[in-house]
């Protein structure tokens, strides 16, 4: 085999080959993101994006995106939970109400917060109201939600119905709850619609204060990340880098993967090729006779492998064995045939007719010991 040649010129080509993969890799147009529904950063029609950034200009918002556990343990703040994905686990919820107990507020958004901070809600599936009014008795045009919180002694009533309370706030220690089953009256494609804005500044301005997290933390329980979002986009070039330089250097260093291809001029004695070049020798320079003895030889050499004949056996002398091994020919052929085989390699010259002949008879016995 040929050397590759100019080892540089390879070794460019490969960095050039990678440059281009990876600028095509960071220039492609990329697809639109696709948010989960209540997110803040979510200008899709089901996301809260023109919630989160009204808040944003009249008061202090940060999101949070961190477990219910790190949350500050600061009083008069204000904690915005929108359609949690799935159910809080136990730890969490403790976390969340310890939060209340020192003096903070969380504004729950949800359509069924059925074992949410021991709360009970009951089914609606049609609203036989036609509007929803609030502490003041005020009348306020909105979408009715399917779910009415079920009430206690203690609770206040924020926003109601005649098929039930759909806002209220609740005291836990030092601080309080104020919940409501309608998270869609949030979302970009509704917040503009009927009266949900008004309604919504009223349960915000019932916490009555200015610093307000905006939980994202509920949004991330299903949420599954791809492996650009998990590590940061250094991380990811020095890792690809890392991969080119270890390729480059095994490369340089002469290692080689897959499998290995023997050299050809290694077996080409050996081969079939070869076998007919030579062949092909005898028969242009009429060594007819050298070439059917080597032939021959190479049929005992194949009798003494697989039928067990000493290779020294005169020809004349296996009649009895070939007789019982040699299926496909007659058994009163097979003396004739050792017979006229043996006078013909006894012959100083033969023809190219006889050496044909006997090729073939020879090839044909060839095969069948091969084969049995």
């Amino acid at each position: 085999m040929k050397p590759l040649g100019n080892k540089r010129l390879w070794i460019g080509f490969v960095i050039l080959l990678a440059l281009f993969f990876i600028g095509s890799f960071f220039l492609q147009p990329s697809k639109p993101k696709e948010y989960p529904a209540y997110v803040s950063e979510s200008p899709s029609p089901t996301g809260v994006k023109a919630f989160y950034t009204y808040l944003h200009r009249e008061k202090d918002v940060k999101r949070w995106s961190r477990s219910p556990d790190k949350l500050v343990s600061e009083e008069d703040q204000l904690l915005v939970m929108v359609e949690p994905v799935s159910m809080l686990d136990e730890d969490e919820k403790k976390a969340y109400i310890e939060f209340m107990e020192t003096g903070n507020t969380i504004l729950l958004f949800s359509k069924n917060p059925e074992d949410l901070f021991e709360l009970d809600t009951e089914l609606v599936p049609v609203s036989n109201g036609e509007e929803i009014l609030n502490q003041n008795k005020e009348e306020f045009n909105a979408d009715f939600p399917t779910y009415r919180l079920l009430t206690e002694v203690s609770d206040k009533e924020l926003l109601y119905d005649v098929d039930g309370v759909i806002a209220l706030k609740r005291n836990f220690g030092a601080g309080e709850l104020i919940v409501a089953t309608t998270p869609n009256w949030l979302q970009n494609g509704m917040i503009t619609k009927h009266d949900h804005i008004p309604l919504i500044i009223q349960l915000i301005n019932e916490a009555a204060v200015d610093k307000i997290l905006f939980d994202e933390y509920i949004h991330k329980a299903d949420e599954e990340l791809s492996i650009y979002e998990s590590y940061p986009l250094w991380f990811l070039l020095v890792l690809l880098q890392g991969g080119i330089f270890t390729i480059l250097g095994l490369w340089y260093r002469g290692k080689r993967f897959g499998p290995i291809y023997t050299v050809r001029e290694d077996t080409v004695r050996f081969s079939d090729e070869g076998i007919r070049a030579l062949a092909a020798w005898y028969v242009r320079g009429a060594n007819y006779h050298d070439s059917l003895v080597i032939q021959a030889d190479y049929v005992k050499t194949l009798l003494q492998d697989r039928w067990h004949i000493p290779y020294q056996k005169e020809w004349i002398d296996m009649e009895d064995v070939l007789k019982k091994k040699w299926k496909q020919e007659d058994k009163q052929a097979i003396q004739s045939f050792l017979v006229r085989l043996t006078d013909v390699l006894n012959k100083k010259n033969i023809s190219k007719q006889e050496y044909l002949l006997w090729s073939k008879r020879l090839d044909q016995l060839r095969i069948e010991v091969e084969e049995y």
